[in-house]
């Protein structure tokens, strides 16, 4: 474990100005952390004042499952994916889009074009009638959560790296997984290579 601590404070350690978090930004996990939920995650923050709590959800962690196996009519050939928005509340579904309220009453804008939740039912209609998707509209079940001044100590200890959502809005509603940590990551430029030859299971290397 010391070797792995060393690894950690010299190589792939990255030592850059902080970044402050805001509402709309993303949280980029940096590669050791390994906790399932957050292993090579990135995190939309939705709900965020400094020094308050703060609430999530990670855009790139698929359940393997697809809308119409966790709710009652949604049409089956739709094969909508699903994603883990974070360990609390997984009782609860949530979605983020691009279309805003007029074709969803009732959502939030938390970002500029990003909207969180509305009228769900016309999120279901609006899959039903076989409009795009990708790009668009994104499902989640649970979010992630910190209590007042946790996040911000979670930055300061480098285990997230803040950056900006990209300016093209639906590209935060493409990809998952390893290949959208990998885009943020690249993102974020050069000083921040390193982190992409760290392998997401260390064992496997």
């Amino acid at each position: 474990m010391k070797a792995m601590r060393d690894l950690r404070t010299s190589i792939l350690r990255i030592n850059t100005v902080k970044a402050a978090a805001t509402q709309g930004s993303l949280l980029v996990a940096e590669p050791f952390l390994t906790e399932s939920y957050f292993n090579h995650s990135v995190i939309m923050l939705v709900d965020y004042n400094d020094g308050e709590e703060a609430l999530g959800l990670v855009m790139n962690n698929a359940t393997g499952h697809t809308l119409d196996e966790y709710l009652d009519g949604v049409a089956p050939q739709t094969d909508v994916p699903v994603y883990c928005g974070g360990p609390i509340g997984e009782d609860r579904m949530v979605f983020m889009h691009t279309l805003g309220e007029t074709v969803f009453p009732g959502a939030r804008l938390f970002a500029p074009g990003l909207y969180l939740g509305g009228d769900f039912e016309a999120a279901i209609d609006y899959v039903n009638q076989g409009y795009p998707t990708e790009g668009f509209i994104r499902f989640f079940i649970g979010y992630s959560g910190w209590s007042a001044g946790q996040l911000n100590d979670e930055i300061n200890e480098g285990v997230w790296a803040v950056t900006d959502a990209p300016a093209e809005r639906d590209a935060l509603l493409r990809l998952s997984e390893d290949a959208y940590w990998h885009l943020m990551v690249r993102r974020m430029g050069d000083a921040y290579r390193p982190w992409r030859f760290f392998p997401r299971d260390p064992k496997s290397n």
